[in-house]
Parts: C-alpha cells; sequence; structure tokens
C-alpha cells in the first residue's frame, strides 16, 4: 500500500484486525524486516512502513534529522493508523521515543529493541566511516556492509549472505541509509536523554542476549529515564534478534502489547 505524506511516497504493509500497531525498521532494513512479526500479532491491526530512502519509500527533501524521521512517523500515526502502539528497532526505536516525548498522544505504547538514547565517540566514527564509503566506494561498503550484519548476528552465520543480500536491495543506491546514518551519528551531540523525561505511555525495552552493538548498558540507560519502563531479553541473539531468534523475539512483542492492552 502507498500513501503520499508531504513530500515522500511511504509503502506500508497491513496485516490484521484490532488495535493499531505501527512497526519501525532499522538502518538499512525495509517494512520487510517485520514479516516474521506481523503474522504473530493476532487480534492487532499491525502497519510496517518503510522509511524515508529506505525499501520503496522515496526520499523527499531528505536533512539526516531524527526529527524528520519522526515528523514522518507522525504523519503516518495522523493520516492512516491514528494514534497506535509504536514498535521500533534500532534506529525506529530512537525514532518512536522521539515520537512519544515530542506528540504523546500520538504514541499509546512504545516498544523499542536495540535501542541506544546516545551514541559514543566509537559509534559516530562508525556512522561517518560507513557515510563516506557509500559516497565514494559503494563495492566497498557493500563488503562493510556484510562484516557489519556478520558481528550483528550470533545463532544465524548460515544466513548471512541472503540477509546482507536484502540489506542492501532496502538502502538501494545508499542515499537513504545516509541520511539515516546521519540522525543516528548526531545522537552523539544531540542525545535523547533530555527527552526520555517527558515519555508518559508505557515503554517495552527489548535487548539481544548477546548484542554487542547495542548492549545492556544502553537498555540500563534507558530504563533509568524512563517514568514507566520493563526491560526484556532474547535469549540467544545479537544485534539482529528477528533473525537470530525470530519466534522469542515476536512472541515478546506480541506479550508486550497484550499485557499493556488489558492493563
Amino acid at each position: 500500500m502507498k500513501v503520499r505524506l508531504e513530500d515522500i511516497n511511504v509503502h506500508y504493509t497491513l496485516v490484521g484486525e484490532g488495535p493499531s500497531v505501527v512497526l519501525i525498521h532499522g538502518l538499512a532494513e525495509d517494512r520487510t524486516s517485520w514479516a516474521g512479526v506481523q503474522p504473530a500479532l493476532t487480534g492487532y491491526r499491525s502497519y510496517a512502513y518503510d522509511l524515508r530512502g529506505h525499501g520503496e519509500t522515496t526520499l523527499g527533501a531528505a536533512d539526516g534529522t531524527l526529527a524528520q524521521l519522526g515528523g514522518d512517523l507522525v504523519r503516518f500515526l495522523s493520516v492512516v493508523s491514528g494514534p497506535a502502539a509504536c514498535v521500533g528497532y534500532s534506529l525506529g526505536g530512537t525514532v518512536v521515543l522521539w515520537t512519544a516525548a515530542e506528540h504523546k498522544a500520538l504514541v499509546r505504547h512504545a516498544i523499542v529493541a536495540g535501542t541506544s538514547s546516545v551514541v559514543g565517540r566509537k559509534a559516530a566514527e562508525f556512522f561517518a566511516e560507513r557515510i563516506r564509503s557509500v559516497q565514494q566506494d559503494f563495492s566497498g561498503f557493500a563488503r562493510e556492509l556484510r562484516r557489519d550484519t556478520a558481528a550483528q548476528l550470533i545463532a544465524s552465520a548460515g544466513e548471512l549472505d541472503a540477509v546482507t543480500s536484502r540489506r542492501l536491495a532496502a538502502i538501494g543506491d545508499g542515499t537513504g541509509y545516509v541520511n539515516a546514518a546521519r540522525a543516528m551519528q548526531r545522537l552523539a551531540d544531540e542525545p535523547l536523554e533530555p527527552l526520555l523525561p517527558r515519555i508518559s505511555c508505557p515503554v517495552d525495552v527489548i535487548a539481544g542476549e548477546r548484542d554487542v552493538f547495542c548492549p545492556r548498558k544502553a537498555a540500563d540507560l534507558l530504563m533509568s529515564s524512563l517514568a514507566d519502563a520493563e526491560y526484556h531479553e532474547v535469549a540467544g541473539a545479537g544485534h539482529l534478534m528477528s533473525i537470530d531468534n525470530p519466534a522469542a523475539y515476536a512472541d515478546l512483542i506480541k506479550l508486550s502489547l497484550d499485557r499493556r492492552f488489558a492493563s
């Protein structure tokens, strides 16, 4: 399905009926990364959309900021889904947290997986290096993305080539990747911490047990700043929880939604 939201054409997949749940993917992914989750969300109407410049969504007048990516989610919630529970993975989690802080009426429940509220200098340099690779040597970037993907997988090394191919397809010419990487890079100087105490909805924080890209201390930092938060862990998983332990990942999201909607 497709909808025009200001300067971009946003493509999304809709599954099921019930309370609205919006799924926001991570960097170098697209809406198909939620293919193993959406069918598990029985009793919910789930929307998975492609971020600006990823998948089939156009880039528009991209400015490399989290505020713009959050604004895209605000428009999706306002025009397409209505106020909803929002589930964000990695980059998508930062988009959800920004939106929950700045537009409280639109986010009824937040679930963030593999998400950091700030990036250190080493991570900021990592994003800068990847941006340079995309712009100067895309074939070299493809090799780097394969190495990055390998480091994000713990239990599913045999799927490395297939996962890397899907991620490369998701970013196309790389301009959307650059835009989103710049937004993440900015978290070094403009962390989310000042916004987190303003979030009034319940938040579930999910981490991969063996995630080295977003380790437990990142979840602890979130938990210390959120008023109503619970921590959950996906056993035997690295950063790419949806690949390493897809059933447990989907079940945890579903249980988190059920518990919050029942309360």
